[in-house]
């Protein structure tokens, strides 16, 4: 085999990472830009800048001592990129590569198909071989050097001639089609590992600020302690529950308990990641950031300052995401603590409400607020998110790779794990009722984010919330009440309310309004509750 210097290598990784790893972005390119008249010089001069960028890049960060691995890394990497964008046409910014990196075993496994292992060999394996296996010549230090800028002016030059040969372009591509750069395949998704690794890693060290040290609770030994569960959801979109609307019975055993449906609750983020953490902080979405939400305390934090309060997290999900960190946390994702959990390893939600009674008990004189963190609809696998016996809907997709079922087929799926969540929820309320002749209990259930089922070819979530479809940000929310909660609101009042829109933002200051809580923190108006509460 001929051997090459190592920019010619670049060069050719570089050529092939535009022609074959890239479809996704070509496609969206493609769906503004039609292929025709002076749109294929301008299409022609994209692949062209692209293909540039991509030499830049490489060339600016490579060197003799790992040229190698580093090529084989991004060409391992982009293989898997580009499987998910063109399967599912998810972007890979800074919080979709958190998302990932605290997702469990059963999470990923999920994702693993024969088409990704297909595009694993063909896109990442084979290049890699022969890149491990082509000579590559390299001259004396200095001449190195050379190379690498002459290759990098060369480059630079040659991508401003051609933005500057199309300026008038550019200049509206630039400006009106921001999102496409998502898609960008190697360029965008190191950016996006460097912007992660910055957030995460490298800035300066991280001390917990306390939050709400002046909580309290005022309340007589006669009155009634708080017994309240909230139920934090998985990928559940608001207009596929038939409380708001949606044409298939999807919430059957729900419209039978005396809810409230906030049917206009929009989430924090389009991940749990991202959500979770951002729903329990006391920042507003537009405020928050992953260092603000590690950096301060959280809504149970400032509960348990109160000293009145005791917490209980059940996880079912991959994890807390760093709320629960300093209250009494329970994995439920295994049959060790799940007694309810099928036989390929799926546990149900059900099994976190197995033995809440004696945590109750034990804690019968104190306020108590227990989260319950839902597997709910986690997909791509909707069809394992539920039992045998709650597939209504029909014909089902069972597979993850969902490019291979119709979209009648993934909505069903999904309908199906939300008629489970329905039953769930129900149990959660049969579970508090016979409390309420002894505390005054609640239920709130609220989504992490929505999901994508194929309206635009977009599936999952995960979407930077600037360009999300609604279907990732406009999440399901209900509540209820036990007779001695329900004493304390204007019924009439209520039912006007859940109309109105609110956020995952008004949860911080709900739940501090719902357990009576006086702190500076407490912000009257963005409590969902303050306005029909009766003094």
């Amino acid at each position: 085999m001929k051997s090459v210097t190592q920019y010619k290598l670049i060069v050719y990784t570089s050529l092939l990472l535009t022609l074959f790893y890239n479809t996704s972005f070509f496609k969206n390119l493609l769906g503004i830009y039609s292929f025709s008249g002076l749109n294929i010089l301008y299409c022609i001069s994209v692949f062209v800048t692209l293909f540039l960028f991509i030499t830049f890049v490489l060339s600016l960060f490579s060197s003799r001592y790992i040229l190698k691995p580093f090529l084989i890394t991004v060409v391992m990497v982009s293989a898997f990129t580009a499987y998910f964008m063109n399967t599912y046409n998810v972007v890979i910014d800074h919080s979709m590569i958190r998302n990932a990196m605290e997702t469990n075993f059963n999470e990923s496994y999920d994702l693993l198909s024969f088409e990704l292992i297909v595009y694993v060999i063909l896109l990442g394996l084979i290049p890699s071989f022969f890149i491990y296996k082509i000579p590559v010549e390299y001259g004396t230090f200095k001449q190195e050097s050379f190379r690498k800028i002459k290759t990098l002016l060369i480059t630079f030059v040659l991508i401003a001639v051609t933005i500057l040969a199309f300026s008038k372009f550019y200049t509206s591509f630039f400006r009106e089609h921001k999102s496409i750069k998502y898609y960008a395949n190697p360029t965008y998704w190191m950016f996006s590992i460097g912007n992660y690794t910055k957030r995460t890693y490298f800035k300066s060290k991280n001390v917990l600020k306390p939050q709400g040290e002046d909580a309290a609770i005022h309340e007589t030994d006669e009155e009634k302690k708080e017994l309240v569960i909230l139920v934090v959801g998985e990928a559940t979109r608001a207009d596929r529950f038939s409380l708001n609307g949606y044409e298939k019975e999807t919430n059957p055993l729900l419209k039978q308990q005396e809810i409230y449906n906030f049917s206009k609750i929009a989430s924090c983020g389009t991940s749990t990641a991202h959500s979770v953490p951002c729903m329990f902080s006391m920042f507003d979405r537009d405020k928050y950031s992953y260092k603000k939400g590690i950096s301060n305390e959280n809504v149970l934090d400032v509960l348990t300052h109160t000293k009145q309060v005791h917490i209980l997290w059940r996880d079912n999900n991959s994890s807390s995401k760093g709320v629960a960190l300093r209250v009494q946390y329970e994995d439920y994702r295994s049959s060790k603590t799940n007694t309810i959990c099928e036989k390929d390893g799926e546990c149900r939600d059900e099994g976190m409400l197995v033995g809440l009674e004696d945590y109750i008990e034990k804690n019968k004189n104190e306020d108590i607020l227990i989260v319950l963190h839902q597997m709910g609809n986690h997909g791509p696998a909707y069809y394992k998110r539920y039992p045998k016996e709650f597939e209504k809907f029909t014909p089902v997709c069972k597979t993850n790779q969902l490019e291979k079922c119709t979209k009648e087929e993934i909505g069903n799926a999904y309908d199906n794990a939300i008629l489970h969540t329905d039953a769930f929820l129900s149990k959660v309320i049969n579970f508090l009722k016979p409390y309420s002749k002894t505390h005054e209990t609640a239920m709130l259930y609220m989504s992490d984010h929505g999901e994508s089922l194929g309206e635009d070819g977009l599936y999952l979530h995960g979407m930077p919330y600037f360009m999300a479809p609604n279907t990732q940000t406009h999440v399901a929310s209900v509540m209820w009440f036990g007779e001695g909660m329900k004493e304390d609101f204007d019924i009439k009042k209520l039912e006007r309310i859940k109309e109105q829109p609110f956020s995952q933002d008004n949860l911080f200051h709900t739940l501090l309004g719902m357990f009576e809580v006086e702190t500076h923190l407490y912000k009257k108006e963005m409590d969902i509750l303050s306005s029909v509460r009766t003094e």
